[in-house]
């Protein structure tokens, strides 16, 4: 299902874990990490794809998460035409997207990379919010970094984190404080994470950047 322009409608899902941490999957068989998206199939919405995507390639289902935004507009980007089959060439374009942003409310134990006979990854991990762009295909980077920071201003609080968002603003009045955007919250609450003690950032490193193996235990059935 094509627009007028060539692009097929599609969703993507940012998906958070408690501490604000993203749900990046790799590719089976290859080396490219990404988030889940998917085709909008003939008579859905866009959340009823993005809950058939979810359920497909993550195993979760509904009431394992919880929508926290999506993105306003259609996101798109155009895909090489040797990415393109012979016969879709000269009207497939590419993909318009809208993303969303999910906080997962059950365990990780939930998540299922095989629920289907035919999975889209083989291995996954937590990463930090913002993901590096460059294990992504190129033509996509684009649209990752729009949807990232759009919707980055909706991250809500992390827990076990609070201690280090006072410390930061400490010095400022309370007007000041309340007043303060919430992207700029949660840079420097990032910020306030960096300059931990040397004993946290490793812990924190540890659990982010497990080997590859551990995380596969943990995303796969």
């Amino acid at each position: 299902m094509l627009d007028r322009e060539g692009f097929r409608p599609n969703v993507g899902i940012i998906l958070l874990n408690q501490r604000n941490q993203v749900f990046w999957g790799k590719r089976i068989r290859t080396h490219s990490w990404q988030f889940p998206q998917g085709g909008i199939k003939h008579g859905e919405s866009p959340e009823q794809a993005m809950f058939r995507e979810l359920h497909e390639e993550v195993g979760l289902r509904p009431d394992h998460v919880r929508i926290v935004a999506r993105t306003r507009d259609w996101l798109r980007y155009e895909v090489p035409q040797h990415f393109i089959r012979r016969d879709a060439r000269g009207h497939y374009r590419g993909q318009k997207q809208i993303w969303f942003l999910l906080q997962l409310t059950a365990r990780d134990c939930d998540m299922n990379l095989r629920a289907t006979s035919h999975p889209e990854f083989d291995a996954w991990r937590w990463n930090e919010y913002w993901v590096p762009l460059e294990a992504v295909i190129e033509f996509k980077r684009d649209v990752y970094q729009t949807a990232l920071t759009e919707l980055a201003r909706f991250l809500p609080p992390p827990k076990g984190q609070n201690r280090y968002l006072r410390g930061n603003m400490r010095g400022r009045t309370g007007r000041e404080a309340d007043a303060a955007p919430a992207e700029t919250t949660t840079r420097e609450a990032t910020q306030a994470r960096v300059i931990t003690s040397t004993t946290t950032v490793e812990l924190l490193e540890v659990d982010i950047w497990s080997p590859e193996p551990a995380a596969t235990q943990g995303g796969l059935s």
